[in-house]
């Protein structure tokens, strides 16, 4: 488990600074100052270090003049922990007017001492030396000290790290991206980059962008056609005729055995108006609009001359190097052209998605189950201070909910006794906005009744109708269900999606037919089961959701540094 490893901060930072007793730090690797986290995330809050003179940097949080504008206290934080350092300045050593504003950057030089005894603080920095003021008008400044709304703070997300809120986000989302690969390399899982641009829809769903220059490229004609209007057929004649004249001319050249000279000069003007017509021709072509053939959009005249998207998933394309180098994971962005406004859906969005040769769907679940439970450990011993942020300021429940589903058993149940849970619930009077009857596909609600109220824990669902699942998922014995499983878990319902893979050729393949899609763009992916065909499997795990779920935030445009949804694309 997580605890087997050392946290991140620990990579960077000497073994003195974390005994509480050492009078020694260390300095950052790459830039001339010590990270605040290594002053204050010591046992003794950073008292050991007294004495100890040091150079900070980062954002004023708050600041104050006192004394009569003799000297400032600065509440200074540099994002490396949620805690800020208490730095106080004199008027002598430089004007506070400049460094007291919310937002301004300081880098300051000073001595670490201990603060009087009562106050909070277990120690502080008595600045002797600034060799840095980034300043800030702050009449103009977005960020007030007040208290801002995360729904406010969407529209200007260029200043979203500054806030204690965003930057305890973006830590927690750095620890959960190191703990992933930690965990998948600690198993000798390949790290594998999947395509961002696809020419396969995975879930069959369609909801995809189009990735196209036909657009841009018909601008351009349109704009080169009034610039320079296509020849007529009369110009386009008159160079054919020009070119058989200059043919003619050659030939009585060559006829009349002239020099070599004069055969290669009338050579080089037959060439040129061979070009010239050549040119014309092309231009004639040109026609404004987007390309058609046959009354369809002619993609052959496309960039990747054919149709292509953005991804929505790299499951299908990490699948060529399970079936070569056995167990791979992608981990990377993905897209969904689906015009939802809900706090849980984003256009552009994360998956962490293994794929396992040689295992089934038991394996499958025991690894999901194995990989949230190393997640959120990974939290609660490397990124506690965050989390008892979020704890007090989100989600009360936050540090318990972790440390529970690190250390219990998940629930598995089929999907059918799911159902059948749920049925009973319906009839001691549960109400459901969604009706529960075997072949639906569980709404958050159903999800949530089974992981908070019924269980009470993270719980798999497995083997579902195939009528609800996408065509790669093994077909079961019985004909009507698929190896599929569903990791559900308290606060966000589903978090993990996963399956066995169809490796039979022939199930397969009908499996695609039956859902509408064309065997040509797949014929790769058939290729696996034609040869050397193995049993595989694999998950998919929203990254968003895995932050929503550890930090109990309730709007996924919160958790990813710059979300994209329908109408927003900023930076």
């Amino acid at each position: 488990m997580a605890e087997d490893l050392p946290p991140p901060v620990e990579l960077m930072a000497l073994a003195s600074l974390n005994d509480g007793v050492s009078t020694s730090f260390s300095k950052a690797e790459f830039s001339d100052r010590v990270l605040i986290r290594t002053i204050l995330s010591r046992p003794d809050g950073g008292a050991g270090l007294a004495g100890q003179t040091v150079k900070v940097g980062g954002w004023v949080k708050t600041g104050r003049e006192q004394g009569k504008g003799s000297f400032a206290f600065l509440e200074l934080n540099d994002g490396s922990c949620p805690a800020n350092l208490q730095v106080i300045v004199d008027a002598a050593v430089a004007p506070l007017g400049q460094l007291v504003p919310t937002g301004t950057c300081v880098h300051v030089e000073g001595l670490l001492k201990l603060p009087p005894e009562g106050t909070k603080q277990r120690v502080e920095l008595r600045v002797e030396k600034v060799h840095h003021v980034g300043p800030v008008d702050p009449a103009k400044y977005p960020l007030p000290k007040t208290r801002l709304t995360l729904e406010f703070l969407r529209d200007i997300v260029h200043f979203r790290p500054r806030t204690n809120t965003i930057s305890a986000v973006a830590r927690i989302r750095n620890a959960l991206a190191y703990a992933t690969h930690t965990f998948f390399q600690k198993h000798n899982f390949l790290y594998i980059h999947t395509p961002i641009v696809t020419t396969s829809d995975c879930e069959g769903a369609g909801e995809m962008f189009q990735v196209t220059t036909l657009i841009s490229d018909a601008e351009k004609v349109e704009k080169e056609l009034l610039k320079n209007p296509p020849p007529s057929e009369a110009d386009i004649e008159a160079a054919k005729a020009l070119v058989k004249e200059k043919g003619e001319a050659v030939a009585q050249l060559k006829s009349a055995k002239a020099g070599k000279a004069e055969i290669t000069a009338s050579v080089a003007e037959l060439n040129k108006a061979k070009e010239n017509l050549s040119r014309l021709e092309e231009r004639s072509k040109l026609k404004p609009g987007i390309p058609q053939k046959d009354g369809q959009i002619d993609y052959s005249q496309d960039f990747f001359a054919r149709q292509a998207f953005l991804t929505v998933s790299g499951q299908l394309q990490v699948e060529t190097y399970a079936c070569a180098v056995s167990s791979v994971y992608t981990f990377g962005p993905t897209f969904r052209a689906e015009h939802s406004h809900t706090s849980r859906h984003l256009a552009e969005f994360w998956m962490v998605e293994p794929e396992i040769a040689f295992a089934d769907l038991k394996d499958d679940m025991n690894c999901a189950e194995a990989y949230v439970k190393f997640l959120c450990q990974w939290l609660l011993d490397n990124c506690l201070d965050d989390m008892e942020f979020m704890a007090k300021n989100f989600d009360k429940g936050c540090i318990d909910r972790l440390r529970m589903v690190a250390s219990t058993p998940f629930e598995r149940i089929s999907y059918t006794e799911a159902i059948k849970l749920l049925e009973e619930a319906v009839k001691k009077d549960k109400k459901f906005e969604n009706k529960v009857e075997w072949g639906i596909d569980l709404a958050s609600e159903h999800e949530r009744y089974l992981t908070e109220v019924l269980f009470k824990k993270p719980v798999i669902v497995h083997d579902y109708p195939k009528g609800i699942k996408a065509f790669y998922m093994r077909l079961n014995d019985d004909m009507k269900t698929v190896a599929a499983m569903d990791v559900l878990v308290p606060k966000v319902g589903e978090l993990i999606g996963g399956s066995q893979r169809e490796e039979r050729y022939e199930i397969i393949e009908k499996r695609i037919l039956e859902m509408g899609l064309p065997l040509e763009p797949y014929e790769w992916y058939l290729d696996l089961r034609r040869y050397g065909t193995v049993k595989h499997c694999g998950f998919g795990l929203g990254f968003e959701r895995m932050i929503l779920f550890a930090t109990g935030i309730d709007n996924i445009r919160d958790v990813i540094p710059f979300p994209r949804y329908p109408g927003r694309a900023d930076l």
